[in-house]
């Protein structure tokens, strides 16, 4: 039988920009809960930090923890998901204890962000994406930004509600960031001044878009002292490649994932009281909030509007003010978001100046890349009954397949249809602003991104000429009265390889059809 898993002990820096050193910050909130939790020695340290090379130009940082901390001997790893990092690391500490192998281990996790210029971070965060979507410009808040387009078609959203509901989630979040002594912005924003935020990627403005930040949290788990229990985890994967998911309104990993952490916890979506949700992105709290089966899909954005997710609402998110007001410096946050939670259910932090009720059960959902490693926990109270007998998970949300890959090496020339667009105000270094980006589903199934041509705007469901121009594609509208000679003529085109394609097929047939002249009988006159 695995271990229990309990939190001994947590603690975390502020969050914003540090004049530490990010080691320093590391050893800040490493001591911090190791005095909690009572320890002055652990048997291992897991390590969590994205991207401390190109940050701050250190490695090999697992050793120089143990030695800072003064634990040599104790065994050190490093661990990277991306931006779930923090929660990877947690992972990973988890089943080293609930294995039995290791009785008191040590996560501890951040990062150091700000001491490089706003274009240099973005071209850091950006290396996650996939190299064939990178080519494009595509940068974290382009894609973000496509994928909440790409939402509100699907769900039928106006403009207006699209904003409104991104808007809903960005002042709930500030709300509650106020409340947060270490957040790094502690300060309300209204409706108004989301809409008038400068835009970053249309729709997503200033007020979408989580900041750059520094700062590190850590806790101890324990299977023998603590009063909280990580009762359930889960961790999946997906495509890195935008263009090759089923859904852009839908994270597979985090479906994956909940169903996971909601099985091993014996938990069900309702019996949730408050939940940390990965927020980088306002769209992804709406879209975390349905594929964690709080809200069915489409109505995510109909519950934070209506006030459903704020802290008088059914099921409260992000009451520490989530990515978006507490900061995410991108190694901490996963494990920034156990933290808080932790605090929550033990009371060290009022529940009544965030939560309406004393909470017993949590989640926290941790997006890493683009949606593409993500991880939910589970927490409840160390003495919740870990088996139910008769339980039966209520969780069913399916997976999506995936979508068919482009052809390689792809057609000079094609036709398709757009699924959404965006024009990037602040594109990496190299591309022209603004930068207009599509995603287009093409006539034979795949998807690509693309540069859109048109000065006008571009509207999903618009028909795209595609022409590969150095390895992109670029594309341009065809007009409603070319439309059907523009297509017939892609047709005519693909004749010749469709008239090949047929003929081997004919040519098959008949040779299956035709009697075998090896076998045995009479010879022919």
């Amino acid at each position: 039988m695995p271990k229990p898993v309990l939190i001994a002990g947590a603690a975390m820096t502020p969050f914003g920009r540090a004049t530490k050193k990010l080691m320093d910050l590391l050893t800040g909130a490493a001591e911090a809960a190791l005095k909690q939790a009572g320890l002055s020695d652990v048997d291992a340290i897991y390590l969590g930090v994205m991207n401390a090379e190109e940050f701050v130009g250190e490695g090999n940082l697992a050793v120089a923890l143990t030695d800072r901390l003064g634990l040599s001997g104790a065994a050190g790893s490093r661990i990277e998901t991306a931006s779930s990092t923090g929660a990877g690391a947690l992972e990973s500490a988890f089943y080293a204890v609930a294995s039995g192998y290791l009785e008191n281990v040590l996560v501890v996790a951040g990062e150091k962000m700000t001491g490089l210029s706003t274009s240099v971070t973005t071209r850091i965060l950006a290396e996650v994406i996939a190299p064939g979507e990178r080519r494009y410009g595509a940068s974290m808040p382009s894609l973000a930004a496509l994928i909440a387009r790409a939402y509100a078609r699907r769900h039928g959203l106006t403009e207006d509600q699209l904003r409104d509901a991104l808007g809903a989630v960005a002042v709930k979040n500030h709300a509650r960031g106020a409340l947060n002594p270490l957040a790094q912005f502690r300060k309300e924003i209204s409706l108004a001044a989301h809409h008038q935020a400068k835009m970053v990627s249309d729709p997503l403005g200033l007020f979408d878009c989580a900041p750059i930040t520094d700062g590190a949290a850590a806790v101890v788990l324990s299977n023998r002292r603590g009063s909280v229990r990580l009762a359930g985890m889960g961790h999946a994967t997906d495509s890195a490649a935008v263009t090759r998911r089923g859904s852009l309104v839908s994270f597979n990993s985090t479906r994956k994932a909940a169903a996971q952490a909601y099985a091993m916890a014996q938990v069900q979506p309702s019996e949730i009281d408050f939940a940390e949700v990965h927020d980088a992105f306002t769209m992804f709290e709406i879209i975390g909030s349905e594929d964690l089966g709080f809200f069915p899909p489409g109505q995510g954005w109909r519950a934070a509007v209506e006030g459903r997710t704020g802290p008088e609402g059914t099921l409260p998110i992000n009451p520490s003010g989530g990515l978006k007001a507490r900061g995410h410096p991108v190694g901490a946050s996963g494990l920034a978001q156990v933290v808080e939670a932790y605090w929550l259910l033990t009371g060290q932090v009022d529940p009544n100046r965030r939560l309406p009720r004393n909470p017993e059960v949590a989640l926290t959902q941790s997006i890493g890349g683009l949606g593409n490693n993500n991880l939910v926990t589970v927490l409840t109270p160390a003495g919740r009954p870990l088996h139910r007998p008769g339980w039966q998970p209520e969780y069913d949300l399916p997976l999506i397949p995936a979508s068919p890959p482009r052809p390689d090496p792809p057609p000079g020339e094609t036709v398709g249809r757009l699924l959404a667009a965006t024009v990037l105000h602040a594109p990496p270094q190299g591309f022209a602003a603004p930068l207009k980006l599509g995603l287009v589903r093409a006539s034979g199934g795949w998807q690509t991104l693309v540069h859109l041509l048109d000065e006008g705007p571009a509207e999903p469901g618009d028909s795209l000429q595609l022409t590969m121009e150095n390895g992109l594609y670029k594309a341009r509208a065809i007009s409603a009265l070319n439309r059907p000679w523009q297509e017939a003529l892609m047709s005519w085109r693909r004749l010749p390889t469709t008239l090949r394609l047929w003929r081997r097929r004919a040519m098959r047939l008949r040779a299956r059809a035709a009697p075998d002249k090896t076998a045995g009988g009479p010879p022919e006159a």
